[in-house]
């Protein structure tokens, strides 16, 4: 029983039986493969659009040189405090982009307004020698709070960016459950709304290790630039449909979604009960597999009693994250023991 991440989850069995299937005879090297032409076909339909994706093993390399061919090193990435190229990549974004600037914003439960990005915008002027420009707005969604931002939001953050001729990357470690809970159209919410680049994360969703760049239409003429730093980078493997396989049965008739979903539940779940515990206080709203809530020390020692793993957060307060795995049972046993 773990709340330490989602990560910490098995891979779904379904994805297993995926790369079994894949493992019979030879195919293309380098992501040349029949599985990784229809993982393409796949994506395309569900963002109902042309694009282009390179595939990779983590979502560190996919930020890194989703990044990397959007923001030249002389200039600067905007994202929130709380993301994960700032807070958790080792300089990944930096190195890869050659010295691109990332300069972290703030706000509430870890989302960016179009206030903040303005006033940001008023301080890093384009035209001024002595700053850096801004390139690249960042946002993730679900964000490191586990809450999301919706079409509008998307979309007006978008529109301010675009006035400064900038591009804008989603991260999207945690995207399934971004649109689980939101029921939006994949498409409405990233090149619609004018996100260019997703970094599409499935290990948090079932996968051993499945992330992909996706270029959208405005930065498809960009593909050539992010094969080279894929394979510069180490990361066009020579049996890239390993990759590709897990992807294929994770998309496959909505699994993606039907795990994310399973996954919020569990967390509105967890948190519905956590809530009728004296001194407890959920730090930010529930809208993915993340909850974050301020404990009394005595529940703390409750739950580490039954061995309920779950992570104390930097700022204040308890991590507790939830998988395709997680079980009913497993959130009524913490609820328990945590009530005491």
């Amino acid at each position: 029983m773990s709340f330490l991440s989602d990560t910490t989850a098995p891979a779904h069995p379904a994805l297993l039986e995926a790369l079994v299937r894949a493992n019979e005879g030879a195919q293309a090297s380098y992501g040349s493969d029949s599985v990784s032409a229809r993982v393409k076909a796949q994506l395309k339909e569900i963002f109902s659009t042309d694009l282009e994706l390179v595939l990779t093993v983590s979502g560190t390399a996919s930020n890194a040189l989703a990044l990397s061919v959007l923001a030249p090193g002389d200039t600067a990435i905007l994202c929130h405090d709380e993301a994960h190229i700032h807070r958790d990549e080792r300089g990944a974004p930096e190195f890869f982009t050659g010295g691109a600037k990332l300069v972290p914003l703030h706000g509430d439960h870890a989302r960016l307004t179009p206030a903040t990005l303005e006033a940001a915008l008023a301080e890093w002027p384009s035209e001024f020698v002595h700053t850096t420009p801004p390139s690249v707005l960042s946002l993730s969604n679900l964000t490191e709070s586990g809450t999301a931002y919706d079409v509008a939001a998307v979309k007006a953050l978008a529109g301010i960016t675009k006035t400064r001729g900038m591009r804008v990357h989603m991260d999207g470690a945690r995207f399934a459950n971004a649109l689980s809970f939101l029921k939006c159209d994949p498409a409405d919410i990233t090149w619609r709304a004018g996100v260019d680049v997703l970094s599409l994360g499935a290990t948090k969703g079932g996968a051993l290790a499945a992330e992909a760049v996706i270029l959208f239409p405005s930065v498809m003429d960009r593909f050539s630039a992010l094969q080279v730093r894929q394979k510069r980078a180490g990361h066009m493997l020579p049996k890239m449909r390993f990759v590709a396989a897990q992807f294929e049965a994770w998309l496959e008739g909505g699994r993606w979604l039907e795990l994310a979903g399973h996954a919020n539940a569990m967390a509105s779940e967890l948190a519905a009960g956590f809530a009728s515990i004296p001194g407890a206080k959920l730090l930010h709203p529930v809208e993915g597999n993340e909850v974050f809530i301020d404990l009394p020390q005595e529940t703390v020692d409750a739950l580490n009693a039954v061995n309920a793993g779950f992570y104390p957060w930097p700022h204040g307060g308890f991590r507790f994250v939830t998988s395709w795995q997680t079980k009913p049972e497993d959130v009524a046993r913490v609820v328990k023991a945590a009530r005491g």
